[in-house]
């Protein structure tokens, strides 16, 4: 495979960023007049984020609050995949958001074909939640990026190991 460049199309975030945007927006939650004696938990685990409060109003108020915090941060709002809000025990709510990470097999098998079709040069393989993208011409690369950079897809798209 001597001569053969590649590059890697994940769909990845920076944990330690979400780490700090969440961190930033638990402290503007103590401080902001609005949200004296309001119950508020935000919870983070390894794939979701578990947001408890009083009311669906102060719970939309907290998702403008992640959201903003997340894109100072550099972080795509593509990342959470916002759940409905739920009664949660007296008189709170609950909502659960899920952090998207990963290119499922769906996606990954229709960026795979688009790549075939368009690009008739370079070749692609679904590696687990990534897709590995190899040709001898670097500049057929490039163009594979910039057209897989002008999708709207729901997942944001990196790429990464460009050698």
């Amino acid at each position: 495979m001597a001569g053969e460049s590649s590059f890697d199309v994940v769909s990845d975030f920076d944990d330690m960023e979400m780490r700090n945007a969440l961190d930033q927006v638990r402290r503007e939650v103590q401080q902001r007049y609005d949200f004296k004696g309001a119950t508020f938990e935000l919870t983070q685990a390894k794939t979701e984020l578990v947001l408890t409060t009083d009311d669906e109003f102060r719970a939309k108020a907290i998702r403008d609050l992640i959201e903003s915090k997340a894109v100072k941060r550099g972080l795509s709002l593509k990342v959470f995949d916002w759940g409905k809000i739920e009664p949660s025990g007296g008189s709170k709510v609950k909502q659960t958001i899920t952090l998207r990470r990963g290119l499922n097999e769906e996606l990954a098998k229709k960026l795979s074909k688009l790549i075939r079709d368009e690009f008739p040069k370079v070749k692609s393989q679904i590696q687990g939640d990534a897709l590995r993208v190899s040709g001898k011409n670097k500049d057929d690369l490039q163009l594979v990026i910039a057209r897989l950079r002008g999708l709207d897809e729901p997942v944001p798209l990196q790429f990464t190991n460009y050698r």
